[in-house]
């Protein structure tokens, strides 16, 4: 097979680069960061990708690919770019079903046989600079891809700088550069093809295009690995937003959105789980967190909409950073960070709100509330206030927050990521987190203490409501509360005796 190069030793991906990409995906990322892919994934023009038996979500990433030249170690960014010597195309293929199997290294979502398409040809850099060249795809002949190289966040001399402090870049070496945005899923019967060239440059050379028909596999994967997995997540993330996927669906291309996660109200919270912590109070399962050393656990300044109400569930997260301008031009509108969350909280969840503590602000309005009730969360918290407070007061699902405040989006906050570590209320949040929530507060239970935890607790609310009994009959407090070893011994014979009743 040919690919426009020789086999290389290595092949480094780029996760986020462009900022159209960046921009979808609702996260910016500070430094760039990668992972490989196996040289038996390569593919030459006008070969085909098989969409594994068993699957859905297969996307393309339309891609500019660096190949090195002159080794490189310890270069500076000013001089990594001398150390590309040809530029090709390339299609970073990768299945949504698989990606929670690897966590980030992308090792079989996107290391299959034929899942990077390289070619046909590659042109010299030889009087080209990094910020000359542009990238489009087209899918069954629809331009979907077209961006340019001198928009990126991190450059491609950059790229080849921070790589060559950890390793040495030998010649050969391919590094793929990030895709942008229109980055999608195709089925098959697709066509898929990717174009490089530095349309400015004398010539304006090509790669000409990276043909890549999509399709379907007949072999299912055994029961001896991670097995496919999907939910609406994945499948508004493959599409690349909402309105992407809908259209899919209306065209009989994509699996409607059910909200049907595997495991979405957390491994951790089962339902015995549950029926321990049912009628147990807060402030219990809080003195059992203290015991252990986590006391700052609280979500502290909000207060439910409902009077009685209880939250209970796996916390799904969103995270807004101050309002600026140009930043909320970026990340503001459309399929926004926001909208993101609220539509892919699954049942069980409790979707945790980090608006810094601001109550001058809307980060909940009925609209979004009614979603997040429809897709069977089962509350929601935020350190912030919440909009349009008289009509979410009359749904049922629980909203935990400093009180209500008419502002719109863009005032205070910019909606800046899902799913990620965030605090609300002075209280470190990760998604899986276990909240728990009543008149008194919110707390956050690590997932890894809750069995222990809710057993203790269960324990303790059922020892206090004996003491309550017996000071409603008129014992006192000293002795009693805490027990002593004369009021423990009652209490346990008082167990006893009602067990064997």
């Amino acid at each position: 097979m040919t690919y426009g190069i020789d086999t290389p030793g290595k092949i480094i991906a780029v996760h986020l680069n462009y900022p159209s990409r960046i921009a979808q995906r609702g996260r910016t990322p500070a430094f760039p960061s990668y992972f490989f892919k196996p040289a038996s994934s390569l593919a030459p023009t006008g070969g085909t990708i098989e969409r594994p038996a068993g699957t859905e979500l297969l996307a393309f990433e339309g891609e500019i690919a660096l190949v090195i030249g002159e080794p490189a170690r310890w270069v500076s960014p000013e001089d990594g770019w001398k150390h590309v010597a040809r530029v090709t195309a390339a299609n970073d293929f990768g299945l949504y079903d698989l990606r929670a199997a690897d966590k980030g290294s992308n090792v079989r979502n996107k290391g299959g046989d034929g899942f990077t398409p390289i070619g046909p040809a590659a042109i010299p850099t030889d009087g080209i600079d990094q910020d000359s060249w542009r990238v489009r795809t087209w899918v069954n002949g629809a331009l979907v891809q077209d961006d340019t190289s001198d928009t990126l966040k991190f450059p491609f001399g950059q790229l080849v700088a921070d790589l060559s402090q950890h390793m040495t870049l030998e010649t050969g070496d391919v590094i793929l550069t990030g895709t942008p945005a229109g980055s999608s899923v195709v089925v098959p019967g697709d066509v898929v093809e990717v174009e490089v060239d530095a349309p400015n440059a004398p010539g304006a050379p090509s790669t000409g295009r990276l043909v890549t028909t999509v399709t379907q596999g007949t072999t299912a994967f055994g029961d001896f690995g991670d097995r496919p997995r999907i939910d609406d997540l994945q499948r508004v993330e493959a599409w690349g937003d909402e309105a992407a996927h809908a259209a899919a669906v209306a065209a009989g291309r994509a699996t409607p959105l059910d909200g049907d996660q595997a495991g979405s109200t957390g491994g951790a919270l089962t339902d015995e789980i549950r029926a321990q912590l049912d009628g147990v109070a807060v402030a219990t399962v809080s003195a059992a967190l203290r015991k252990r050393g986590y006391v700052d656990i609280f979500i502290d300044g909000v207060h439910p909409n409902h009077e009685g109400d209880r939250i209970l569930g796996t916390a799904k997260t969103l995270r807004f950073v101050p309002f600026r301008p140009d930043l909320f031009t970026e990340h503001g509108g459309g399929f926004n960070a926001q909208k993101r969350a609220f539509d892919t909280v699954n049942p069980g969840e409790v979707l945790v709100v980090e608006a810094r503590g601001v109550p001058e602000t809307g980060t909940v309005g009925d609209v979004l509330a009614l979603r997040a009730q429809v897709r069977g969360a089962a509350g929601i918290v935020t350190d912030g206030g919440v909009r349009d407070f008289a009509a979410v007061q009359e749904f049922d699902i629980p909203v935990f927050s400093q009180g209500a405040h008419p502002s719109v989006l863009g005032r205070r906050h910019v909606p800046w990521e899902v799913d990620v570590t965030i605090a609300c209320g002075g209280a470190a949040v990760q998604p899986g987190d276990i909240i728990m929530g009543d008149r008194d507060g919110v707390i956050v239970i690590p997932p890894f203490l809750l069995a222990e935890v809710a057993a203790e607790a269960a324990a303790q609310e059922e020892a206090d409501a004996w003491v309550a009994e017996q000071v409603a009959a008129g014992a006192p407090v000293d002795g009693l509360f805490p027990m002593n070893a004369e009021w423990r011994a009652k209490y346990d014979a008082s167990r006893a005796a009602g067990a064997g009743s």
